[in-house]
This record gives structure tokens, C-alpha cells and sequence, in this order.
């Protein structure tokens, strides 16, 4: 059986998946035609229904969840990983941030999680516009003074480079989320067909384990997919991208993980003032 598996190039995905779809575990009949996307584009996939198996954020999950029911292995959650909000100038002495009515905010896609972290932290924020998100940190450096205020929500290898480029945070929005939840921040995620045989969801859930076990257990070596697929990021960077995406709840989501998700699909509910969300997130394993 052959299916189509969306995830973006980012370290953290190749190095999860490189395993599963380079032939390095015993897959049982099942094979993988890969497609490589930047996360937004996958959403929009998701909510349409096109790909078997897919990477997807979690913030945009209750939009999928007429095609897709989540894995429990595969993704990114974690405390201290959440988007940075970031802007060219730095905050004034004394001044508060809490008030982005005046800024134009660049996100990382619509349907993400980081618009749902932002939206939470920020909810009468209303100039928004929406960028890949290795576009922000151009888009703020060359931001026109006439324009006025710019601020930008930066995620993946983004997160440890701005600096560099004399860009200054204003708000850690991870941070933000533990804090009024206590919850890890839940990224992104696997989600395969529901409309799938129950035992193929849950072999695919499986072999998604595998593989993220399998490049774990074979950590630090980093695998050509991860190199191949990082262009021209540095090997320091690709480390601290794995180190801070890939960890425990990439294996399995576990009790603490699962709720979070579920909090998520709360969030949604209540900010859509709506009860059409499926209950039956998770495949059973």
C-alpha cells in the first residue's frame, strides 16, 4: 500500500522521518511517496483533504478533523519551544507590549499554531499579514520607517538566528502559553486519513515511532536527509533545531501531550462560539 506523507523540510521533520522513508526500518508492506512542503502549505492540504499522511499545526487541527484523526507519534511539542513575537527596534524602557493595535504583525501562515499563540496572547491585534516564515525577518529589517510599527512572529531555525541579524524579541509566546496553561505548547503534529482501516492508522502511528526512535537512538549522528534537505543552514543550527523540537512527546504524546492538544481544540471552540469539532482526536493504539 502505497501513500502520500507531507512534512516540511525543517530539521526536525527530515530527522524524525529519514528512517521511515529511506528504507531503515522494516515498513511491512507499506511504502511512502514523500512530499515537501513548508507547514502552511500543509495545513491548507490537510483542510483539504489531499495527502494519506501529513504534518500539520496543531492550532489549525479542528479545521482537518472531518479528514484526519491525529497520530500519536511524530510531532513537536515541548516547553521552551514556542514562536518568539520580534521586532527591528526593541522594547522601550518601561513601555508595554501588551498593546499591538498600532503594529502591522507579520505571522508564519493563517492556519498555524503560532496565529493561534499570538491571537491568545494578543486578541485585539487586528493588522496582520501573512508570510512564509523565512520571509519575517526581511520583512522586518526592510520594513519602510513610513509604514509604522512591524512585528513579527519567527519559528523553526528562525529562533536562533535573528539575533544575528540585530533583531530583538518582544515576547516569547511559548512561554506565554505554559504560563496560562501549564501545558507544553503543542507545534505540530501527524495526522493520517479517518477514513483509514483502524489497524492502518495504527501501523502508520507505529512506524512513525520507529523511525522517530530510531534517529534518536542513533543521536548525534546526523543523517545526509537531514543535510540535504537543511540548504544552507549550519550544522550547529540543525543540532538546535533537533535538540529543541525532538524529544519525548516526538515518540509519543503521552497523557500530558494529549492534553494539550485537547486544549487547543477548546480554544477553538470557545473562540468560534461552536460545538461542530469531532471529540475523536486521537487513533487508538
Amino acid at each position: 500500500m502505497k501513500l502520500t506523507l507531507g512534512f516540511s523540510p525543517c530539521p526536525n521533520d527530515t530527522f524524525i522521518f529519514d528512517a521511515l522513508v529511506n528504507g531503515k526500518i522494516n515498513t511491512g508492506g507499506l511504502s511512502f511517496e514523500v512530499v515537501l512542503e513548508d507547514v502552511q502549505t500543509l495545513n491548507q492540504w490537510a483542510i483539504e483533504g489531499r495527502l494519506d499522511v501529513s504534518k500539520v499545526s496543531y492550532g489549525a487541527l479542528p479545521l482537518m478533523l472531518p479528514h484526519y484523526i491525529a497520530l500519536q507519534s511524530g510531532g513537536a511539542l515541548g516547553k521552551g519551544v514556542g514562536p518568539l513575537l520580534i521586532s527591528a527596534q526593541p522594547a522601550q524602557p518601561g513601555s508595554s507590549i501588551l498593546h499591538m493595535d498600532d503594529y502591522t504583525i507579520a505571522i508564519p501562515g493563517e492556519n498555524t499554531t503560532a496565529h493561534l499563540l499570538f491571537s491568545l496572547a494578543f486578541p485585539n491585534a487586528k493588522k496582520k499579514i501573512f508570510k512564509i516564515f523565512n520571509e519575517i525577518e526581511d520583512f522586518l529589517l526592510n520594513a519602510p520607517p513610513s509604514s509604522g510599527p512591524t512585528a513579527g512572529v519567527i519559528i523553526h531555525e528562525n529562533r536562533f538566528t535573528y539575533q544575528k541579524r540585530g533583531l530583538f524579541k518582544l515576547m516569547d509566546l511559548g512561554s506565554y502559553w505554559e504560563n496560562k496553561t501549564g501545558y507544553p505548547i503543542p507545534l505540530g503534529g501527524i495526522v493520517t486519513r479517518r477514513s483509514f482501516d483502524p489497524a492502518i492508522q495504527s501501523k502508520i502511528n507505529t512506524l512513525i515511532r520507529q523511525s522517530a526512535e530510531y534517529a534518536s537512538g542513533n543521536y548525534p549522528l546526523l543523517p545526509p536527509y537531514v543535510k540535504q534537505h537543511a540548504q544552507e543552514m549550519e550544522e550547529e543550527v540543525m543540532r538546535r533545531h533537533i535538540d529543541l523540537y525532538v524529544n519525548q512527546y516526538s515518540i509519543d504524546l503521552g497523557a500530558d501531550g494529549r492534553k494539550a492538544v485537547q486544549q487547543f481544540i477548546e480554544i477553538y471552540r470557545q473562540e468560534k462560539n461552536t460545538q461542530e469539532v469531532k471529540n475523536n482526536i486521537f487513533v487508538t493504539i
